[in-house]
């Protein structure tokens, strides 16, 4: 006898994605595996696009924040990490100095050719 799924004795079966973290430099999200191939890459092309921008535009480079990721059952607590690193990339937008917008380096290069100050009323 087989039994078939009814509403009754069905569970709805959750998909669980694998764990993620965040690049403490562009923001985006690798797995565990892979952030650690990532971030050298990353850190390098934020050198290069940094030596490409004007000099009142250059950022310090970004610090890979220090959290104490280790719980009290030796678990990674992904959550702080994650926090930590994404502060870390917010603090690398700067904003336009017309509208207060925040934005990567070059990208504000780009949006400050539009931008144009509110009229007055």
């Amino acid at each position: 006898m087989t039994l078939r799924c009814t509403k009754s004795n069905c569970k709805p079966t959750m998909i669980r994605r694998p764990p993620t973290v965040i690049c403490y430099i562009c923001g985006r999200e690798y797995g565990t595996k892979s952030i650690a191939i990532h971030e050298p890459q990353c850190l390098k092309k934020w050198h290069n696009e940094n030596n490409l921008l004007p000099k009142e535009l250059r950022r310090s480079e970004p610090k890979k924040p220090e959290v104490r990721t280790i719980t009290a059952k030796g678990f990674y607590d992904l959550d702080a990490l994650n926090e930590a690193a994404w502060t870390s990339a917010l603090s690398q937008l700067v904003p336009c100095n017309i509208c207060g917008r925040t934005f990567l380096p070059d990208r504000l290069i780009v949006h400050q050719r539009s931008c144009k100050p509110k009229a007055a009323k």
